[in-house]
């Protein structure tokens, strides 16, 4: 599957969107989701403690490990690295780091704004620089939300479709049928041949691709090339 094109959202959270029940956040599983167009900061300032928020939208496991490492080398002077992040459109990856805070009182609340927001391929990094004055558990719980809040509130949010892929070959004296499929169905072709058997990689929002193979599938000598290698 593919990320489709994204659009921007007036508002960080998209209720009752279609799909089934999604683990992490509580909300639907739908072939659409929301994440950040791109990197972002924000800062909250809790009785002398200084808390630096950092949004980075992210794909890999990988890309989160370089990012936290590359801000503990940074703030190699802070108290306190701490993040969360969610991958993934169905939300099933995800972790939060305390890094040496009380337990559940850094990591989870950060984790808790990107739940709250419905967002996923993200990652926020909350930097403490320790002022001097102990915040207690809940004071900690409010500085970790507060920055990672201010961290989301300063990007952009925008929705991404989850598309399918679909390639199929068929003889060139089907190239109208075949066309008038596309036309109105409005996939993005990927990739095209024109010979006397001719090829075509479509792709389409996953909740369309059902209408399109069966529009295809009425194409009289058109072939689905993944069924013909099963």
């Amino acid at each position: 599957m593919n990320d489709g094109n994204p659009s921007k959202v007036t508002a960080p959270s998209l209720k009752g969107r279609a799909g089934g029940e999604s683990p992490a956040g509580g909300e639907s599983v739908s072939d659409s989701y929301l994440t950040i167009a791109s990197s972002s900061e924000g800062q909250y300032t809790e009785k002398r403690s200084k808390f630096l928020a950092f949004a980075f939208p992210v794909s890999t496991v990988e890309e989160v490990k370089e990012l936290v490492e590359a801000h503990q080398k940074k703030y190699y002077d802070a108290r306190h690295v701490c993040y969360a992040y969610m991958l993934g459109h169905e939300r099933l990856t995800f972790r939060a780091n305390d890094n040496g805070e009380p337990s559940g009182t850094a990591g989870k609340p950060i984790l808790g704004q990107i739940n709250s927001n419905e967002l996923t391929d993200i990652l926020i990094i909350v930097v403490r620089y320790f002022g001097g004055v102990k915040l207690g558990t809940s004071g900690l719980i409010q500085a970790y939300k507060a920055a990672a809040a201010e961290s989301i509130a300063a990007a952009t949010v925008v929705e991404r479709t989850v598309d399918e892929q679909v390639t199929v070959t068929f003889e060139y004296t089907l190239m109208n049928q075949v066309m008038r499929v596309v036309k109105e169905e409005e996939p993005a072709i990927l990739a095209q041949t024109f010979d006397n058997d001719c090829q075509m990689t479509l792709s389409i929002r996953a909740s369309l691709m059902s209408r399109l193979r069966q529009r295809l599938e009425k194409v009289d000598g058109l072939r689905f090339v993944e069924e013909e290698t099963t």
